[in-house]
């Protein structure tokens, strides 16, 4: 069960122009929490805005109860969110959601992220190469000024390729290129991914076209984490068009087996 708390800010950073990193003290929801769950924020006390924002959770440490979560800001509640201070309490409910990240049967993981998409694939990484998995971690972004968390995420991976769309940092190209040739080379059995949708579109239709098991966390607008608001619905692959069948992505995502839900 999902608990709510005042979490303290311990450290703030934020990583480049627009994009923060919070490090909050929320030991009860960090004993609870797996890799691929989220939390929903309430970002001051007043009723505008109303709603709590979802924002996934990137790092959880066990020994010291601090959770880490990295957002971009893009809206009013995200500015809000960006003027916390280190010292202030934050209204946080968590874990949420039911479907998370599961490795545990594979050996040799692909991790494919792309922009602000990469965040909640950071505690999959560092979770899967701590009991011996071969962590194959690929990242994507648009040019150099937005590559973020490159260094945090070599230190969890047994190998690491970096793309940029522009060619202006690392290898010129997408993200997908280099998980192509790895699946061509046997080296992959098992895919994980989350980012912008025609990145999961494709890595989705790749997955199903080469047999191999795929899971993808899916971001849609959560407004109440819970279910209840019913406003981040997707259709599931296999409902007849006739009477399509939806499931919410707060409550039974936002970790899917790819092949369960159209996107």
């Amino acid at each position: 069960m999902p608990v709510n708390l005042k979490a303290k800010l311990v450290e703030k950073k934020e990583l480049i122009p627009g994009i923060f990193k919070f490090s909050v003290e929320a030991m009860e929801i960090v004993e609870k929490a797996k890799p691929g769950q989220f939390i929903e924020i309430r970002v001051n006390d007043n009723t505008e805005p109303f709603l709590r924002r979802p924002i996934s959770i990137h790092n959880l440490c066990k020994e010291s109860g601090k959770l880490e979560f990295i957002f971009q800001v893009k809206g009013k509640g995200t500015t809000i969110l960006s003027t916390k201070k280190e010292g202030d309490l934050i209204d946080i409910i968590g874990p949420l959601g039911k479907g998370t990240f599961n490795y545990e049967s594979h050996s040799n993981l692909a991790i494919i992220g792309g922009g602000i998409g990469i965040f909640p694939l950071y505690e999959l990484a560092k979770n899967a190469i701590t009991y011996g998995k071969n962590v194959n971690t690929y990242l994507g972004f648009r040019n150099k000024d937005l590559v973020v968390l490159e260094d945090e995420f070599r230190n969890v991976s047994t190998n690491l390729f970096l793309t940029t769309d522009d060619g202006s940092y690392a290898n010129k190209g997408f993200a997908i290129d280099f998980l192509k040739q790895d699946i061509e080379d046997g080296k992959i059995d098992s895919i994980f991914a989350c980012g912008p949708l025609p990145m999961l579109k494709a890595v989705r239709k790749l997955a199903i076209e080469k047999n191999i098991p795929c899971q993808i966390s899916l971001e849609e607008n959560m407004g109440c984490g819970l279910g209840v608001c019913l406003g981040c619905a997707v259709k599931t692959a296999e409902s007849p068009k006739e009477a399509p069948e939806y499931v919410h992505v707060c409550k039974a995502g936002p970790v899917f087996e790819a092949t369960y839900v159209e996107i």
